[in-house]
Protein backbone atom coordinates (compact mmCIF):
# COMPACT_ATOMS: atom_id res chain seq x y z
CA UNK A 1 0.00 0.00 0.00
CA UNK A 2 1.26 3.50 -1.23
CA UNK A 3 0.85 6.23 1.14
CA UNK A 4 -0.36 9.45 -1.24
CA UNK A 5 1.14 13.09 -0.48
CA UNK A 6 -0.88 15.40 1.30
CA UNK A 7 -1.04 19.35 0.83
CA UNK A 8 -1.83 21.94 3.13
CA UNK A 9 -2.24 25.45 2.59
CA UNK A 10 -1.35 27.32 6.14
CA UNK A 11 -1.82 31.09 6.20
CA UNK A 12 0.57 32.99 8.51
CA UNK A 13 -0.94 33.73 12.02
CA UNK A 14 -3.89 36.07 11.81
CA UNK A 15 -3.95 35.88 7.96
CA UNK A 16 -0.45 38.48 8.23
CA UNK A 17 -0.07 41.28 5.92
CA UNK A 18 3.28 43.27 5.29
CA UNK A 19 3.06 46.83 4.03
CA UNK A 20 5.43 48.79 3.27
CA UNK A 21 6.73 52.79 1.92
CA UNK A 22 8.01 51.88 -1.51
CA UNK A 23 9.68 54.13 -3.61
CA UNK A 24 9.42 53.51 -7.47
CA UNK A 25 11.92 53.62 -9.70
CA UNK A 26 9.41 55.43 -12.76
CA UNK A 27 7.57 57.99 -10.19
CA UNK A 28 9.18 60.84 -7.76
CA UNK A 29 6.63 59.62 -5.30
CA UNK A 30 6.24 57.12 -2.37
CA UNK A 31 3.69 54.42 -3.29
CA UNK A 32 2.39 51.95 -0.86
CA UNK A 33 2.92 48.45 -1.75
CA UNK A 34 0.81 45.82 0.19
CA UNK A 35 2.48 42.64 -0.05
CA UNK A 36 0.74 39.48 1.80
CA UNK A 37 3.27 36.28 1.85
CA UNK A 38 1.53 32.69 2.75
CA UNK A 39 2.75 29.26 3.64
CA UNK A 40 2.22 25.93 1.82
CA UNK A 41 2.97 22.68 3.47
CA UNK A 42 3.43 19.09 1.69
CA UNK A 43 4.43 16.53 2.75
CA UNK A 44 5.40 12.43 0.47
CA UNK A 45 6.63 9.24 1.77
CA UNK A 46 7.49 6.83 -1.02
CA UNK A 47 8.30 3.28 -0.36
CA UNK A 48 10.29 1.09 -2.91
CA UNK A 49 8.01 -0.90 -4.63
CA UNK A 50 4.64 0.61 -3.39
CA UNK A 51 5.90 -1.53 0.05
CA UNK A 52 5.16 -0.27 3.74
CA UNK A 53 7.35 -2.78 4.67
CA UNK A 54 10.38 -1.63 2.52
CA UNK A 55 12.46 1.66 3.14
CA UNK A 56 10.82 4.75 1.93
CA UNK A 57 11.86 8.48 0.78
CA UNK A 58 10.15 11.52 2.80
CA UNK A 59 9.86 14.89 1.37
CA UNK A 60 8.49 17.15 3.71
CA UNK A 61 8.48 21.42 1.91
CA UNK A 62 7.50 24.59 4.06
CA UNK A 63 7.42 26.68 1.26
CA UNK A 64 6.73 30.75 1.81
CA UNK A 65 5.75 32.66 -1.93
CA UNK A 66 3.91 35.98 -2.47
CA UNK A 67 0.47 35.41 -2.80
CA UNK A 68 -0.78 38.84 -3.57
CA UNK A 69 0.81 42.52 -4.37
CA UNK A 70 -0.30 46.39 -5.37
CA UNK A 71 2.47 45.11 -8.31
CA UNK A 72 1.75 42.29 -10.43
CA UNK A 73 5.32 42.45 -11.92
CA UNK A 74 6.11 42.23 -8.62
CA UNK A 75 4.86 39.13 -7.57
CA UNK A 76 5.51 37.52 -10.78
CA UNK A 77 9.58 38.43 -10.44
CA UNK A 78 10.09 37.51 -6.85
CA UNK A 79 8.21 34.52 -7.08
CA UNK A 80 10.38 33.13 -9.88
CA UNK A 81 13.15 34.13 -7.83
CA UNK A 82 11.57 32.22 -5.04
CA UNK A 83 11.12 28.78 -7.04
CA UNK A 84 13.96 29.12 -8.76
CA UNK A 85 15.91 29.34 -5.35
CA UNK A 86 14.02 26.47 -3.88
CA UNK A 87 13.25 24.14 -6.86
CA UNK A 88 15.26 25.10 -9.87
CA UNK A 89 14.58 27.18 -12.56
CA UNK A 90 12.54 24.30 -14.71
CA UNK A 91 9.78 24.48 -12.28
CA UNK A 92 8.89 28.38 -12.77
CA UNK A 93 7.01 27.46 -15.95
CA UNK A 94 4.48 25.45 -13.68
CA UNK A 95 0.90 27.45 -13.70
CA UNK A 96 0.71 27.09 -10.11
CA UNK A 97 2.01 26.91 -6.44
CA UNK A 98 0.56 23.34 -5.87
CA UNK A 99 2.33 22.73 -9.24
CA UNK A 100 5.75 23.43 -8.58
CA UNK A 101 5.52 21.16 -5.29
CA UNK A 102 3.99 18.28 -6.96
CA UNK A 103 6.13 18.20 -10.05
CA UNK A 104 9.22 18.70 -7.37
CA UNK A 105 7.61 15.73 -5.63
CA UNK A 106 7.01 13.08 -8.27
CA UNK A 107 10.86 14.04 -9.60
CA UNK A 108 11.92 13.28 -6.45
CA UNK A 109 10.33 9.99 -5.72
CA UNK A 110 11.18 8.85 -9.19
CA UNK A 111 14.81 9.78 -8.75
CA UNK A 112 14.58 8.03 -5.09
CA UNK A 113 13.43 4.60 -6.92
CA UNK A 114 15.97 4.74 -9.51
CA UNK A 115 18.78 4.98 -7.11
CA UNK A 116 17.73 2.99 -4.56
CA UNK A 117 15.10 -0.17 -5.95
CA UNK A 118 17.78 -2.00 -8.36
CA UNK A 119 20.46 -2.40 -4.76
CA UNK A 120 17.78 -2.65 -2.69
CA UNK A 121 16.65 -5.69 -4.73
CA UNK A 122 20.18 -7.34 -5.14
CA UNK A 123 20.83 -6.93 -1.28
CA UNK A 124 17.11 -8.41 -0.35
CA UNK A 125 17.72 -11.57 -2.80
CA UNK A 126 20.95 -12.10 -1.24
CA UNK A 127 20.06 -11.19 2.27
CA UNK A 128 22.84 -9.32 3.39
CA UNK A 129 20.01 -6.30 4.34
CA UNK A 130 20.76 -6.32 8.29
CA UNK A 131 18.35 -4.09 10.14
CA UNK A 132 20.78 -0.90 10.35
CA UNK A 133 21.61 -1.25 6.95
CA UNK A 134 18.05 -0.57 5.79
CA UNK A 135 18.40 2.87 7.35
CA UNK A 136 20.56 3.50 4.31
CA UNK A 137 17.94 3.34 1.96
CA UNK A 138 15.45 5.54 4.08
CA UNK A 139 16.20 8.64 2.36
CA UNK A 140 15.00 12.74 3.36
CA UNK A 141 15.03 15.56 2.18
CA UNK A 142 13.53 18.92 3.70
CA UNK A 143 13.16 22.24 1.88
CA UNK A 144 12.08 24.88 4.17
CA UNK A 145 11.93 28.81 2.96
CA UNK A 146 11.01 31.87 4.78
CA UNK A 147 11.06 35.51 4.71
CA UNK A 148 14.18 36.18 7.10
CA UNK A 149 13.97 40.32 6.73
CA UNK A 150 11.73 42.96 5.36
CA UNK A 151 12.09 46.39 5.22
CA UNK A 152 12.03 49.69 3.01
CA UNK A 153 13.07 48.24 -0.05
CA UNK A 154 15.14 45.25 1.03
CA UNK A 155 13.84 41.42 1.15
CA UNK A 156 15.69 38.84 2.53
CA UNK A 157 14.58 35.36 1.45
CA UNK A 158 16.24 32.33 3.39
CA UNK A 159 16.04 28.84 2.42
CA UNK A 160 17.05 26.29 4.76
CA UNK A 161 17.68 22.18 2.82
CA UNK A 162 18.20 19.38 4.97
CA UNK A 163 19.15 15.98 2.46
CA UNK A 164 20.07 12.75 3.30
CA UNK A 165 20.44 10.06 0.71
CA UNK A 166 22.29 6.85 2.68
CA UNK A 167 25.54 7.03 4.55
CA UNK A 168 27.18 8.28 7.85
CA UNK A 169 24.91 11.42 7.92
CA UNK A 170 22.87 14.32 6.20
CA UNK A 171 23.87 17.62 4.59
CA UNK A 172 22.33 20.98 6.01
CA UNK A 173 22.67 23.31 3.60
CA UNK A 174 21.33 27.37 3.79
CA UNK A 175 21.00 29.77 0.74
CA UNK A 176 19.76 33.58 0.77
CA UNK A 177 18.13 36.21 -1.37
CA UNK A 178 18.69 39.73 -0.42
CA UNK A 179 16.10 41.51 -2.97
CA UNK A 180 16.55 44.94 -3.66
CA UNK A 181 12.70 45.56 -4.34
CA UNK A 182 13.19 48.62 -6.62
CA UNK A 183 15.33 47.24 -9.05
CA UNK A 184 13.38 43.71 -8.90
CA UNK A 185 16.27 41.70 -8.62
CA UNK A 186 18.89 39.66 -6.21
CA UNK A 187 21.62 41.77 -4.45
CA UNK A 188 25.15 40.08 -4.94
CA UNK A 189 28.75 41.80 -3.73
CA UNK A 190 29.11 44.03 -6.43
CA UNK A 191 26.06 45.41 -6.45
CA UNK A 192 27.23 46.20 -2.80
CA UNK A 193 30.70 46.87 -2.51
CA UNK A 194 32.87 48.91 -4.96
CA UNK A 195 35.99 49.56 -6.32
CA UNK A 196 38.63 46.77 -8.06
CA UNK A 197 40.15 45.39 -4.84
CA UNK A 198 37.03 45.26 -2.67
CA UNK A 199 38.05 41.42 -2.77
CA UNK A 200 40.86 41.63 -0.64
CA UNK A 201 40.25 43.98 1.59
CA UNK A 202 36.65 42.23 2.96
CA UNK A 203 38.89 38.80 2.63
CA UNK A 204 41.16 40.36 5.61
CA UNK A 205 37.91 41.97 7.16
CA UNK A 206 36.26 38.17 7.29
CA UNK A 207 39.63 36.84 8.77
CA UNK A 208 40.27 39.44 11.35
CA UNK A 209 36.56 39.55 12.71
CA UNK A 210 36.54 35.24 12.88
CA UNK A 211 39.65 35.99 14.72
CA UNK A 212 37.66 38.33 17.32
CA UNK A 213 34.78 36.11 17.38
CA UNK A 214 37.39 33.09 18.23
CA UNK A 215 39.21 35.28 20.89
CA UNK A 216 42.28 34.45 19.17
CA UNK A 217 44.96 36.79 17.26
CA UNK A 218 46.61 34.46 14.90
CA UNK A 219 45.13 32.90 11.37
CA UNK A 220 46.97 29.96 13.07
CA UNK A 221 45.34 29.50 15.65
CA UNK A 222 42.11 29.33 13.83
CA UNK A 223 43.82 26.71 11.70
CA UNK A 224 44.36 24.57 13.94
CA UNK A 225 40.86 25.02 15.46
CA UNK A 226 39.72 23.74 11.95
CA UNK A 227 39.21 26.76 9.82
CA UNK A 228 40.45 26.77 6.48
CA UNK A 229 40.86 23.01 6.27
CA UNK A 230 37.91 22.36 3.96
CA UNK A 231 38.60 25.62 1.72
CA UNK A 232 39.40 29.04 1.69
CA UNK A 233 37.84 31.76 2.89
CA UNK A 234 36.99 34.06 0.68
CA UNK A 235 33.88 36.58 0.06
CA UNK A 236 30.97 34.61 -0.06
CA UNK A 237 27.66 35.51 -2.36
CA UNK A 238 25.98 33.07 -0.18
CA UNK A 239 25.08 36.35 2.71
CA UNK A 240 22.13 38.35 4.14
CA UNK A 241 21.56 41.78 5.35
CA UNK A 242 19.90 43.46 7.82
CA UNK A 243 19.86 46.91 9.52
CA UNK A 244 23.33 46.62 11.60
CA UNK A 245 25.52 44.49 9.14
CA UNK A 246 26.24 42.02 6.39
CA UNK A 247 26.19 38.69 7.38
CA UNK A 248 28.74 35.48 5.12
CA UNK A 249 27.63 32.59 5.46
CA UNK A 250 29.41 29.71 4.80
CA UNK A 251 28.05 26.27 4.69
CA UNK A 252 29.70 22.95 6.24
CA UNK A 253 32.70 21.95 4.27
CA UNK A 254 32.67 25.23 2.17
CA UNK A 255 35.44 26.90 4.81
CA UNK A 256 35.50 23.82 8.06
CA UNK A 257 34.88 20.39 8.38
CA UNK A 258 31.11 19.00 8.71
CA UNK A 259 31.53 18.64 12.81
CA UNK A 260 32.16 22.17 13.33
CA UNK A 261 28.59 23.64 11.48
CA UNK A 262 28.45 26.43 9.09
CA UNK A 263 30.51 29.47 9.81
CA UNK A 264 28.66 32.82 9.93
CA UNK A 265 31.05 35.64 10.21
CA UNK A 266 29.22 39.45 10.15
CA UNK A 267 30.58 43.09 9.73
CA UNK A 268 28.68 45.90 10.88
CA UNK A 269 28.32 48.62 7.93
CA UNK A 270 30.70 51.59 10.24
CA UNK A 271 33.52 48.48 9.66
CA UNK A 272 32.96 47.86 5.33
CA UNK A 273 30.93 51.65 4.93
CA UNK A 274 34.11 52.85 2.91
CA UNK A 275 34.23 50.07 0.46
CA UNK A 276 30.13 49.89 0.06
CA UNK A 277 27.89 51.75 -1.69
CA UNK A 278 25.27 53.75 0.59
CA UNK A 279 23.19 50.47 2.03
CA UNK A 280 20.83 53.46 3.24
CA UNK A 281 19.13 53.47 -0.12
CA UNK A 282 17.97 50.00 0.90
CA UNK A 283 17.18 50.19 4.43
CA UNK A 284 15.71 53.48 5.44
Amino acid sequence: MKKRQGIIVIRFVSMVVITVLFVSCNAGKKDKVLLEFNAIRLTETEHLFGDTANPACRLTIDYTYLVESSQKELSDTLNNYFITACFGSEYTKEKSIEDVLNGYAKTYAENYREDAESVFLQDNEDQEIEEIAREWYSYTESIVSKVQFYESNLLVYRIDKDDYNGGAHGIHLTYFLNIDLTKRFPLGLNDIFKGDTYKELLTDLLWNQLMADNQVTTREELEEMGYGTTGDLVPSENFYLDKEGITFYYNVYEFAPYVMGPVEIRLPYELIDRITVPISNLIN
